[in-house]
């Protein structure tokens, strides 16, 4: 399974419709890939957020219609990132989304454990109550996104859907750039899965963001990993090694909780 991480330099200043533009080409240009992703609110922003209540449009808006293009031009299934949403309810959410190599939309996943203490995300969007995942010919792909990471008992909930491979975007800032090296291991070694770790970089609301996307194997090693540089970090990955793990070191059958 040849998987392609976007690793993009999203700057606010730039036009959200030339944003959307390049990244479409990029994705136009990963033919044979099976499996491409893009990181957490790449159009959006994920640290400049006075965008997002005019910005924000349906699973089936004009950003989704744009990745689903995309993805049909290229023949890859394509995890487009993530979105502000505008649900049924009015509410806003970050929204991730699968579509398949024909452009239709296979998954959504709104984001759970939403970032910030007293503002920013936490007081701005809802939170989604679901885990998902999505069936793809060669594993079942499990979602998150950038916060989740540091919520262990989410993943347990994913790994116990059936979940082989998990796709995390982020726009996790360089700061804190070893907790995410850390735990996106962690996710990987305690749950024995493949972790496709999609990370931003550049700057955002004064923020730097911290790059170092990853695909990490089911023992928690590093396959491939970009710096801080825009970026396609590409790597071939086997999903049958996840099977493989589970038998030749089975400690998931000693799970008390």
């Amino acid at each position: 399974m040849r998987v392609s991480l976007v690793q993009l330099d999203v700057d606010p200043a730039v036009p959200a419709r030339d944003r959307l533009a390049e990244v479409s080409a990029l994705v136009r240009g990963r033919r044979g890939d099976h499996l491409v992703v893009l990181p957490e609110l790449w159009l959006h922003t994920g640290w400049v957020y006075d965008g997002w209540e005019s910005d924000a449009e349906g699973v089936r808006g004009p950003v989704a219609q744009s990745m689903a293009r995309a993805a049909r031009d290229a023949g890859v299934w394509l995890h487009a990132g993530s979105i502000i949403e505008r649900g049924a309810d009015d509410n806003l959410y970050n929204t991730s989304l699968v579509f398949d190599p024909d452009g239709t939309l296979r998954g959504t996943y709104r984001k759970i454990h939403r970032f910030g203490f007293t503002g920013g995300e936490a007081a701005l969007i809802s939170r989604g109550t679901e885990t998902a995942q999505v069936r793809m010919p060669w594993a079942e792909v499990g979602l998150a996104t950038c916060y989740d990471l540091r919520f262990p008992e989410l993943f347990r909930r994913i790994l116990d859907a059936g979940a082989e491979v998990l796709v995390l975007p982020a726009a996790w800032p360089a700061r804190r750039v070893e907790h995410w090296r850390v735990l996106s291991r962690a996710r990987a070694i305690e749950n024995q899965m493949f972790v496709l770790a999609c990370n931003v970089t550049g700057e955002q609301g004064g923020q730097a963001m911290g790059g170092h996307s990853m695909v990490i194997d089911p023992w928690g090693e590093i396959v491939a990993e970009a710096g801080t540089e825009q970026t396609v970090l590409t790597a071939e990955i086997d999903p049958a090694l996840v099977a493989k793990t589970r038998e030749d070191f089975p400690v998931l059958q000693n799970r008390v909780f």
